[in-house]
């Protein structure tokens, strides 16, 4: 597949705090496993655990990344995440504008596996 029609994905997690969200985010900016990590904070995040109804307030981490970066992506941020069962939910974007997504590409290249 050319570079250049090689898709993009959006990857979301959540994390307890902006601190979280940050360290996780630098780090695999530093791995270069993502392009760009975007933290959201303000989530409140409503969920069955462990047969309760639970309520929290989180961040959520969204990151860019090479769609054929996801696997990677997805275990090291299981590896790295504080949570028992982190969120990591991927989307394949439909739709990048062709700037950005070779910008993601550049960002990305030098991922060592």
């Amino acid at each position: 597949m050319d570079e250049s029609s090689q898709p993009i994905a959006l990857v979301l997690t959540t994390l307890a705090n902006e601190e979280q969200a940050r360290d996780l985010s630098l780090r695999l900016l530093a791995e270069r496993l993502i392009a760009c990590g975007n933290i959201v904070p303000g989530v409140t995040s409503l969920y069955r655990w462990e047969g309760r109804l639970e309520q929290a307030g989180e961040v959520l981490l969204v990151m860019k990344t090479r769609a054929e970066l996801v696997e990677r992506l997805r275990d090291r941020v299981n590896e790295l995440h504080p949570y028992e069962v982190p969120e990591v939910v991927a989307l394949e974007a439909s739709d990048v504008a062709p700037a950005y997504a070779r910008w993601v590409r550049h960002e990305t290249i030098e991922v060592k596996g």
